[in-house]
């Protein structure tokens, strides 16, 4: 009881701090991560020593890092990062070598330094030093991305990309540490093959799951909001247990073998991701990957002792340095190799130049693997902590950064760039909900506007709309990704059919200056406040009805014949079995005149 007292009090500090912090670095302006990080060095050993690494805290940790690359999963719809795969490839590769070589020669060059308050490493510690360091932070950029909408750019996929290479090359090299100094080469070729061979059956079962199962299965609950959101956390951590169990289902075979939970975390995202329901998926998984990425920044530096952290400490500082420096200009040259454009180009390799978590990880196991001690572990975690900071405000400032060198730049750019080839929005229609009088508008939008985006929140909906060649988009107009997606700020008339005032608002703050809104009201006032507020017509169901109401009466007084013909063409267009009638062409003649 008093152990579960502690974990309870323990965990209470971290997310007070953490959250204090956090604050406070939002009103002043500054990196949430850091704060997260600041936190952890002064409740940890380091600073006050209140905390200490536990249990809970070590697995709501990794939950945190498991939820960032299961949400980055559910982002990452094949279709869309299908064109940058053979550039990321083609720059992963040459990359990690560059840096590994880069970080691994400047621990052992430490060496031959003049200054005396230096000191450098053997040549094994300097290889587990560089092997360790040519990743860069997944949760650091992938955070830094989604925080600013960063994530479905084209550099935001170009470093998503990359870092997954490196996720999977860090798999393999921790399966190779955990086996500890290997006897002969063949064991770490077996090692290799085995993790590899996981790799892909895990990669190919949440592939077909997404094809053959899981549509199934979200066709029937995605109209229930917090069903929906259960089935898919269940199905994240399923994938969860089965990387962190899969030595169960390998020793009937007399094999081991080491699988991340954050690879399978991520291969759960990607099935879901193939959804349509996907983009409604990544709002509500947001608030609760916060919660545990918070958790995982701060408890970065709780098990590290003050000594063992500043063992190296100026060693630290100038391989942080030159890391830094050298990860942007490799990261820049491999990136202009690929021809893309110099802000991609600028964007992508500043994000890059952190050391990550992993290289902690790495650090861990090569230190159980009696490969290095514990003071070159301290190095690592402190190259980390410092490359993660001084990165974190150049990717806060990046696009100043590059509005400022811009100029200087723009000599390095290719005359041909690489163009991303996906279908982008530009003065487009948009609708927003299928409902009665959405269904009379979309064919009339569709003869004046070459592309007509549906929202909806309904699959029947979604499948009807695609199935007539509208481009459908499951999700709430309340999500900014579901914004984002439908490029409101680009289109040149927006109808929703909501008659929540918020929703509307919120619609007539995104558009662009140029755009149309037509939106729906429940009453007078509510019309006149949007008509205020922005909106250039508003829809009053209430109001038309009486118009028309009105109209049948004037009509009866004037004349049966009139008020029947009116009756009969209205009852057929009621009983029209067509989804998308074209009622404008119908509502001519007498009445309607």
């Amino acid at each position: 009881m008093v152990v579960e007292t502690t974990l309870t009090v323990d965990l209470a500090i971290i997310l007070l701090s953490a959250t204090l912090l956090g604050f406070v670095a939002r009103q002043t302006g500054q990196p949430t991560i850091i704060a997260y990080i600041v936190a952890g060095v002064l409740i940890g050993p380091v600073v006050f020593g209140i905390v200490e690494v536990t249990e809970l805290t070590d697995t709501l940790s990794d939950l945190g890092l498991a939820f960032l690359l299961f949400l980055l999963g559910i982002k990452m719809r094949l279709d869309d990062v299908r064109h940058v795969l053979s550039p990321i490839v083609k720059i992963s590769i040459p990359q990690m070598v560059a840096v590994a070589a880069v970080g691994g020669g400047a621990a052992y060059a430490l060496n031959f330094v003049p200054i005396g308050a230096l000191s450098g490493f053997t040549v094994l510690e300097s290889v587990i030093i560089g092997l360790a360091v040519m990743y860069s932070s997944t949760a650091v950029v992938i955070k830094m991305l989604t925080d600013r909408d960063e994530a479905t750019s084209l550099h935001g996929k170009i470093d998503v990309g990359v870092l997954l290479v490196q996720d999977i090359v860090v798999v393999i090299l921790l399966a190779v540490l955990a086996a500890g100094r290997p006897e002969s080469a063949g064991e770490v070729a077996r090692t290799l093959a085995v993790v590899l061979v996981l790799v892909a059956v895990v990669t190919v079962a949440a592939l077909a799951a997404s094809k053959y199962a899981l549509p199934r299965v979200f066709r029937r609950i995605a109209d229930n909001k917090e069903i929906f959101f259960l089935v898919a956390i269940s199905w994240a951590f399923l994938f969860v247990f089965v990387s962190d169990n899969v030595n169960l289902f390998l020793e009937p075979l007399g094999l081991t073998a080491y699988l991340s939970i954050e690879m399978g975390a991520f291969l759960a995202g990607l099935a879901i991701a193939q959804l349509p329901y996907s983009k409604e998926l990544q709002n509500r998984v947001n608030p609760l990957t916060d919660l545990f990425v918070m958790i995982f920044f701060a408890s970065v530096a709780l098990d590290i002792q003050a000594r063992e952290l500043l063992f190296y400490w100026r060693e630290a500082i100038v391989v942080a340095v030159v890391l830094m420096v050298a990860k942007f200009l490799i990261f820049f040259v491999l990136i202009n190799w690929q021809r893309f454009d110099i802000e991609t180009n600028f964007l992508g390799s500043l994000y890059m130049i952190q050391v990550s978590e992993f290289g902690i990880v790495v650090g861990v196991a090569a230190l159980a693997g009696d490969f290095i001690g514990v003071e070159v572990l301290g190095f690592l975690t402190l190259v980390a902590l410092i490359t993660m900071a001084v990165s974190v405000y150049f990717i806060e400032f990046g696009d100043r950064l590059f509005e400022r060198f811009e100029p200087w730049l723009s000599q390095f750019e290719p005359k041909e760039t690489f163009s991303e080839g996906g279908k982008a929005y530009n003065g487009h229609a948009v609708a927003i909900g299928y409902d009665d009088v959405t269904r009379n508008v979309l064919p009339l939008l569709d003869e004046y506007y070459d592309d007509v985006v549906v929202i909806d929140r309904r699959v029947d909906h979604i499948e009807a709309l695609q199935a007539e060649g509208f481009d459908a988009i499951y999700g709430d107009v309340a999500s900014s990704t579901i914004r984002k997606d439908a490029a409101l700020k680009k289109a040149d008339f927006v109808f929703s059919s909501s008659d929540q005032p918020a929703v509307n608002k919120t619609i007539i703050d995104e558009v662009g200056e140029g755009t149309t809104v037509f939106v729906e009201a429940r009453s007078d006032a509510g019309a006149e406040i949007l008509y205020e507020y922005g909106a250039d017509y508003v829809v009053n169901s209430f109001n038309l009805a009486a118009d028309r109401l009105t109209a049948y009466l004037e009509a009866y007084l004037d004349g049966r014949p009139t008020f029947d013909r009116a009756i009969e063409t209205d009852t057929e267009l009621l009983r029209n079995p067509d989804p998308f009638p074209k009622t404008h062409e119908q509502m001519v003649g007498e009445l309607d005149d």
